[in-house]
């Protein structure tokens, strides 16, 4: 598994992942109230709960998309998108499965009919998912902060 073109295809995912979130985070950050109502209209967390996920969120997306592009810590940033995607997922299946004809809220608070949620929503999320596991497990020498990091610890190895 050490094939040398994971770096390049772990780059383009890091990069396309990275853009996902930073882009998905801007709104939110911008409008933390329009985005508590979208979390409140999944109807699983507790009300106390609401608020501090609206406000914490957004940061851990921007932060683990802004690590994935600049290839820093890119295995935690990996793991960490990969676990709010299940988290992300697990919300939409619920939210199915209750029969709520929501939005999805994950760029923007919009409409239900500009971006209803459905199973594709949970099929586009797995692909995500995918690519983040994808990097976590083979992208071991990341093109980036990382690499430079160990190239200057180790300049002859």
């Amino acid at each position: 598994m050490n094939w040398r073109g994971h770096s390049w295809l772990a780059l383009a995912a890091r990069l396309y992942l990275g853009w996902v979130f930073v882009y998905a985070c801007l709104h939110k950050i911008a409008y933390p109230g329009m985005f508590a109502l979208d979390i409140a209209t999944y109807d699983i967390l507790p009300l106390w709960v609401i608020n501090l996920a609206a406000v914490t969120l957004p940061w851990v997306e921007l932060f683990a998309g802004a690590m994935l592009i600049v290839g820093f810590r890119v295995r935690g940033a990996s793991l960490a998108v990969a676990g709010m995607m299940v988290m992300f997922m697990v919300a939409i299946v619920i939210a199915l499965d209750k029969g709520l004809g929501m939005a999805c809220g994950c760029f923007a608070s919009q409409t239900t009919e500009e971006d209803p949620i459905s199973f594709l929503t949970v099929l586009r999320d797995s692909g995500w998912l995918f690519l983040a596991v994808y990097v976590a497990i083979f992208d071991r020498n990341a093109i980036g902060i990382d690499r430079l990091q160990k190239k200057r610890r180790n300049p002859h190895g």
